[in-house]
């Protein structure tokens, strides 16, 4: 860290203590990050930051593709938990890199910082991006400078935050103790310079833009090529969708990434940046507590959690027949697909446990998947045969689908993971 960088730092860290109203712990606060991006616009402006600049600012991040989403610290909280109560040295001697974070906003450096000895972590690194790339890559408002001090802000430049020492000499070391400088870059994890600190980092922890996930995971990935292919753990945050990518499945296929264990009862809150709270269906958007519901949102990684190892506890096929709450199975019975051999398990709850053969089960059963109970044969976007369908049909409705037949009639099924039972 350069000497001109330190000091600037430390006031920024002190001003986001005294706005929460906790001169050492305020950090831990729910809204701290908000109310010091709140002090951090209002210096600015003063400092002189014309109207009509920072209403085009504004403007770009509107018009522009949202893609940001801040995760709860409650949310960090209960997540990381799982991991501890499964192995309480999950993190203890690691190196744990959040790239695309920044505390000012960002509530994951906190939470790691404040938790840096009962993690037991050897070293924290967190990037940011660059104000400036921030808006132009991805559309997001992201911040507007750090704590001015008489000289223009860095705005091409990223930040990178470090945690190590007891900087302080307070005899603790915590979110009191991270240091920060600019990088050379702009902070985009491809960078070479993000490169070096991904291979340095032993887990890799984030809220990636929902729009590059993809490439997201495949920067993670290639690091642990990089390094031979050990020792790189990753948590990350995802839409479900991107289980169906065919950059991910295989992943999850072969048991290198599973679901994480979860948000509270399947639904995520995330904060959004100020300017973009009016663009969410109703019933989306909360403007009482500035959060943005989805039910699709999952935590993907390689970390070892106990609810992952819990069997699914099922009835028989007999019992599906004659209790299950679906009138879909009840009365019914499980159709065969007409394009692969297999059966149609429209619910997870309804997968018949005494059945042998290969199941299409929706893609929300990885949340549940227990790989001591189940293999994973395939996806139906791979396995589906559509020479058949296209025979009746005459034509193809979209791409590959598993159908079923009923009434004469065939029905073309939402995306299917096929599964097994273990013996």
């Amino acid at each position: 860290m350069s000497q001109e960088a330190r000091p600037r730092g430390r006031v920024l860290l002190r001003v986001f203590s005294l706005a929460s109203g906790r001169a050492t712990c305020g950090y831990t606060r729910e809204d701290a990050p908000f109310l010091l991006a709140r002090i951090v616009a209002a210096l600015t402006a003063s400092a002189g930051r014309g109207d009509m600049a920072g209403n085009k600012t504004l403007g770009d991040a509107k018009r522009a593709k949202q893609d940001e989403f801040y995760t709860q610290m409650s949310d960090i909280q209960a997540e990381i938990n799982a991991y501890l109560d499964y192995d309480e040295n999950t993190f203890r001697g690691k190196t744990v890199l959040l790239p695309c974070d920044d505390p000012e906003w960002s509530n994951f450096t906190l939470f790691f910082a404040q938790n840096f000895e009962r993690l037991g972590l050897r070293k924290l690194i967190s990037t940011s991006y660059a104000p400036e790339s921030k808006i132009a890559k991805y559309g997001a408002l992201f911040e507007y400078a750090a704590l001015r001090t008489g000289e223009a802000p860095k705005n091409e430049r990223g930040k990178i935050f470090v945690l190590e020492h007891d900087v302080n000499k307070n005899g603790r070391i915590d979110f009191d103790d991270l240091e920060w400088d600019y990088l050379k870059g702009d902070g985009d994890f491809r960078s070479e310079e993000v490169c070096r600190l991904r291979d340095e980092a032993d887990v890799i922890v984030t809220n990636p833009p929902f729009s590059m996930f993809r490439e997201f995971l495949a920067w993670i990935m290639d690091g642990r090529r990089h390094l031979g292919g050990a020792g790189k753990h990753f948590l990350i945050i995802g839409s479900m969708n991107v289980i169906t990518y065919k950059e991910v499945f295989p992943l999850l296929k072969e048991n290198r990434m599973w679901l994480g264990n979860g948000f509270s009862h399947g639904n995520a809150y995330f904060r959004v940046p100020e300017g973009c709270r009016t663009e969410y269906a109703n019933g989306v958007y909360d403007a009482a507590t500035n959060l943005v519901k989805f039910r699709n949102v999952a935590w993907f990684t390689n970390l070892d959690h106990g609810r992952r190892h819990q069997p699914l506890r099922l009835m028989t096929m007999a019992q599906n027949i004659k209790h299950s709450k679906h009138k879909e199975v009840r009365g019914v019975g499980y159709l065969p697909y007409v394009n692969y051999d297999a059966i149609e398990v429209p619910f997870t709850d309804a997968i018949p446990g005494d059945y042998d053969g290969v199941m299409g089960v929706p893609i929300s059963f990885l949340d549940k998947y227990c790989p001591e109970q189940f293999k994973i044969v395939g996806i139906s976007l791979e396995l589906a045969d559509m020479k058949p369908i296209k025979e009746r049909l005459g034509r193809l409705d979209g791409g590959p689908r598993l159908y079923t037949e009923r009434d004469g009639q065939l029905v073309r099924q939402y995306e299917r993971i096929l599964i097994q039972r273990r013996k």
